[in-house]
């Protein structure tokens, strides 16, 4: 599965990392690729969502993460190594293996 995540708000981004952990729960493959203000969704965490929990367990369960390198440099911001910064062309690969791709 394939997960676009463009959006700001934590709630929705959390939902989408949970959606990850679940598909690989399942036995399933899972990929994210963060997309234009989804880039900052490292600093949307808050007292009741934890979205830098669910990416780390979406992460150690063996999800792959990947941020748009030109929607980083934008926010003057770098990939991490959780977060490595990507291009179009791994998006487009990422759509292209996916069985299913979902965006948020």
């Amino acid at each position: 599965m394939g997960i676009i995540i463009y959006s700001q708000d934590a709630e929705t981004v959390w939902n989408a990392f949970r959606l990850g952990v679940y598909s690989l729960g399942q036995g399933d493959q899972a990929s994210v690729f963060l997309l234009a203000k989804g880039v900052d969704c490292q600093s949307l965490d808050s007292d009741q969502l934890k979205v830098t929990e669910q990416m780390q367990a979406f992460h150690d369960q063996g999800g792959r993460i990947l941020a748009c390198g030109t929607c980083l440099k934008m926010r003057h911001q770098e990939g991490t190594e959780m977060c490595p910064l990507s291009s179009m062309k791994d998006l487009y690969e990422m759509i292209k293996t996916s069985d299913k791709v979902v965006s948020f």
